[in-house]
């Protein structure tokens, strides 16, 4: 399973949207495809619901699943229908 961790996106300690949009722009999504990806939040400072949104409206496109939280008790928010 594949993890993106929402730490990686953070702009000194904290998550500022334009900031967001642009490293969610540079990524290559295909490099998920036909995977399972967890999007692991952060600790340390609160997520807005809005970049877990994007990045599923991005992963949805490429990948097979996708699941939030740790992986021991990921909960699966997506499924590619086959």
């Amino acid at each position: 399973m594949e993890t993106i961790f929402l730490n990686d996106f953070l702009d000194g300690g904290i998550l500022k949207e334009k900031v967001f949009r642009e490293k969610v722009a540079t990524i290559d999504w295909s490099q998920y495809a036909d995977k399972r990806v967890l999007i692991k939040g952060c600790s340390e400072v609160p997520i807005p619901t809005w970049a877990f949104l994007i990045l599923t409206a991005q992963l949805a496109q490429y990948v097979e699943r996708i699941y939030f939280g740790e992986l021991r008790s990921a909960v699966k928010i997506f499924t590619r229908s086959k």
